[in-house]
């Protein structure tokens, strides 16, 4: 996977995995833009379709923030996978994204049901 100057991701066989997958999955590049939400990420949120290009910051509460900031530290310190909230129905999870350096160059939110 490669990511362009304007933060783009070219990689059709890539997102058409993705879009098969009924979870949400949000990218969001180390600017906290989001840059790729799949077709379940689109239908799950009011004006999904138009979150591509905005900052994730626009989508959370300031404490939200605060706690995103700090996850994404953890990240960066060398942490893959971070619990970010769950309830009785699901886990959201923040994973790191990291290029053949190592280095993190994004991150994505995960969702998974409890069963």
């Amino acid at each position: 996977m490669e990511i362009g100057e304007e933060g783009t991701v070219d990689c059709s066989v890539l997102e058409c995995l993705l879009d098969s997958m009924k979870d949400p999955v949000v990218f969001v590049d180390v600017q906290h833009v989001i840059r790729y939400t799949n077709r379940a990420a689109i239908a799950a949120q009011e004006g999904g379709a138009n979150l591509v290009g905005r900052s994730l910051f626009d989508c959370h509460s300031d404490a939200s923030k605060g706690t995103i900031l700090a996850n994404v530290e953890r990240l960066r310190s060398g942490e893959e996978e971070i619990l970010v909230s769950q309830d009785s129905k699901q886990r959201i999870l923040m994973r790191a994204v990291r290029d053949e350096r190592g280095e993190l160059v994004g991150y994505y939110e995960r969702y998974e049901p409890v069963t």
